[in-house]
């Protein structure tokens, strides 16, 4: 394998690539928006009259997310042998959780 190839299945890299990629959608749709409403201020006002379906959105997406993390989890107990490996994805959920406290608190801020 060479080393260019080697880096891109590197976990860390990996990641990289999906947030840039994230990152680039959420601000073309933001650029977009902004062109189409013809400034900022315009699509600011757009964003805060759709907020309520914004949140039924995020709300759909966060309970599909359960619904999946708790049919992986049920397998993902059940193939974890050792008490370290149960530990660590408790600790993977508690993090996820605190992370999307942490978005929604932010919303609900500004």
């Amino acid at each position: 394998m060479t080393g260019f190839r080697r880096v891109l299945t590197h976990p860390l890299a990996k990641a990289l690539a999906w947030v840039t990629l994230i990152l680039g959608i959420a601000m073309g749709v933001n650029l977009a928006g902004i062109t189409v409403l013809g400034n900022l201020s315009g699509w600011s006002q757009w964003l805060d009259a759709h907020a309520s379906h914004f949140l039924i959105w995020r709300l759909g997406l966060y309970s599909l997310t359960i619904y999946g993390w708790l049919r992986m989890r049920r397998r993902l107990y059940r193939d974890a042998e050792n008490r370290a490996a149960r530990q660590r994805l408790v600790r993977a959920e508690i993090g996820a959780v605190a992370a999307i406290t942490l978005l929604e608190a932010s919303v609900l801020l500004t």
